[in-house]
């Protein structure tokens, strides 16, 4: 199955990659506890409270533009930043059985007062 989501954020782009590669801030709105090298072959371990874990590898890293995660043979989830006038525009397109990401980051976008948003969901199998 695919996911594709567009989302526009009321930041530039480097704040936005800071939220997406810092575990800190990935623990603030993704997963409860948080391990990433964000960097082209590094490696990711998320934790939630409910025990669920997943592992990640960095296939793509460019900083503020591009970040691609291979979810262990589970599926990938791309993530491409834009500089728009509004701010940032995050497309997200993962391929998994599941949709955690695109929602996850769903709900971080309601969070934000940003003065427009393309919420744009599509799944195919």
């Amino acid at each position: 199955m695919e996911v594709t989501r567009e989302i526009v954020f009321p930041v530039p782009p480097d704040e936005v990659w800071e939220a997406l590669t810092d575990p800190e801030q990935l623990e603030e709105w993704f997963a409860n506890d948080v391990e990433l090298d964000p960097t082209e072959g590094g490696e990711g371990v998320f934790r939630w409270d409910d025990g669920e874990e997943r592992h990640a590898t960095v296939v793509e890293a460019t900083p503020s533009e591009r970040l691609v995660l291979d979810w262990d043979d589970e599926g990938t989830v791309e993530l491409t930043l834009e500089e728009v006038e509004e701010g940032t525009r995050l497309l997200v397109r993962e391929t998994t059985p599941q949709f955690a990401t695109a929602l996850a980051l769903r709900a971080l976008a309601v969070s934000y007062p940003a003065p427009s948003r393309d919420f744009a969901l599509t799944a195919t199998q």
